[in-house]
């Protein structure tokens, strides 16, 4: 990972601004994925993992519900490819180990499968539609 990125584990109430703002620029700008599709009601209940640079930036985040599904992994585009994600991966993967989860599982968009796969998940059923998006379930057990 290039430079120093501090990863930190938070609740909602606590990484809501950071959070927000990259989920936003990745999925709503870049992706064009509505508003209304991004935002949900399981953010309260989650932990969050964010990606802060040197200057304090928040440069990444993904979450894990309490059900073991880890979701809206979102890195900014000029942090792509340095490892960032990968470690936001590992840190909610952990949480959910210590949390007693057997396995987690994600939508994996189509493009970022050979991402998953290169951190130990596997493929579950069929593609699928989410967004507009390409999807694939995959699950890695702990």
């Amino acid at each position: 990972m290039s430079g120093a990125v501090r990863l930190t584990l938070q609740q909602w109430w606590q990484a809501r601004d950071a959070a927000r703002a990259v989920r936003y620029q990745v999925f709503c700008v870049e992706q064009k994925i509505p508003v209304e599709l991004e935002w949900d009601d399981k953010d309260e209940s989650s932990r969050h993992c964010l990606a802060f640079a040197a200057s304090g930036e928040c440069v990444g985040t993904g979450r894990l519900l309490p059900d073991g599904h880890i979701g809206r992994m979102a890195v900014l585009a000029d942090w792509r490819g340095q490892g960032v994600g990968g470690a936001m991966l590992e840190t909610l993967i952990d949480c959910a180990r210590e949390l007693g989860h057997p396995s987690v599982v994600l939508n994996s968009q189509a493009d970022a499968v050979e991402f998953y796969l290169a951190h130990g998940f596997a493929p579950e059923g069929e593609p699928y539609q989410e967004a507009g998006i390409p999807h694939l379930t995959m699950r890695r057990v702990l």
